[in-house]
């Protein structure tokens, strides 16, 4: 293990130590000399498959976070970088999707929660939308994120969604010792609706020097 920073490794606390290495070596952050890590690789998945409400996400979510395509083998590339708000570490990450039907684009931020083992999740580059993510090692090593809340900004208030227009999301950072390359599955589920966002894929992925 490193004594390098990072969000995930903050809200994992004692339990980061379970990750498996690779998955460490991933959420560990950019070690000195570096602010910022690219991944790019193929998602078997990817999309949604209510394209036609993605302009009606749009008003709720703001841009650069529904995707109005729903493809198979779509090449992606996922920029991560270092930030930080005073004291406290800020991951902003950065996904392009290379639908055949044109390129889209998917950015959040992530910082540390306020309850311990949480993340705050901030999707789009609006920040209407704020999801409340816990983070867990699951029993093979993988990292795990899991959303237990989400609210939209309205004004300089911050409502807490009702359960019938929120959404579940489940985020898993894992290792395929089989390929030996690192793997990403999320899942954005609605009550009514049930699935409305997804991608599921493998990527190698390198630090890039400051």
């Amino acid at each position: 293990m490193t004594d390098r920073d990072s969000v995930f490794l903050r809200a994992l606390g004692d339990a980061a130590s379970r990750l498996r290495p690779e998955v460490h070596e991933y959420v560990a952050g950019p070690p000195a000399g570096s602010r910022s890590g690219v991944g790019r690789g193929v998602f078997e998945i990817a999309g949604s498959p209510y394209r036609r409400i993605a302009g009606l996400l749009r008003i709720v979510s703001g841009p650069d976070v529904a995707l109005d395509a729903y493809e198979r083998d779509v090449p992606f590339e996922i920029v991560n970088r270092l930030a930080a708000d005073g004291s406290r570490p800020r991951l902003d990450a950065e996904r392009s999707f290379r639908f055949r039907r044109g390129p889209r684009r998917f950015v959040d931020t992530l910082q540390v929660g306020r309850i311990p083992g949480t993340l705050v999740n901030t999707p789009g580059t609006d920040g209407r939308v704020e999801l409340l993510l816990e983070c867990s090692v699951t029993a093979d090593g993988n990292l795990m994120m899991q959303s237990r809340a989400a609210r939209v900004r309205i004004g300089r208030r911050r409502i807490r969604l009702p359960k019938l227009v929120s959404v579940k999301v489940t985020v898993i950072d894992g290792w395929s010792p089989e390929h030996e390359h690192r793997t990403v599955d999320v899942s954005v589920r609605n009550p009514v609706l049930g699935t409305v966002l997804r991608y599921r894929g493998w990527f190698p992925y390198e630090y890039v020097p400051s």
